[in-house]
């Protein structure tokens, strides 16, 4: 019995899952809360957390309608996550860009040892 765990699910940061809730919103205007999650490729129990510091935070804002016995939770940029999204969350990728399904540390470290051994060989000539 195996306690590792097949899983190929992706990884990704908090700061970029906090961008791509801000785009999606941003991309629709407003959504409810499971439509935001599913649109996002969220966990409603895991990230829910995330979606609620936003809120604190100044970044969505939230509204809960009811219908009947229903209430609908409606999540809608507000102007500071737009702002902050444009301002630091996009520089932050084009400093730090996501990294391409399946490319780890292991696959990038050869090239960084051939880019470092000819950059040692040019400086020691």
């Amino acid at each position: 019995m195996s306690l590792v765990s097949s899983s190929t699910a992706a990884y990704r940061d908090r700061i970029y899952i906090v961008k791509d809730l801000i785009l999606k919103l941003v991309e629709w205007g407003n959504l409810n809360q499971t439509a935001l999650m599913s649109f996002c490729g969220l966990n409603m129990k895991k990230h829910k957390s995330i979606l609620d510091g936003m809120e604190a935070n100044g970044l969505v804002l939230r509204k809960e309608e009811v219908n009947g016995k229903k209430i609908t939770t409606i999540y809608s940029p507000t102007q500071k996550g737009i702002q902050f999204c444009t301002e630091i969350l996009e520089a932050y990728e084009k400093m730090f860009p996501r990294r391409a399904k399946g490319n780890t540390i292991k696959t990038r470290l050869p090239s960084f040892r051939k880019e470092t051994s000819n950059f040692v060989k040019q400086k020691s000539v």
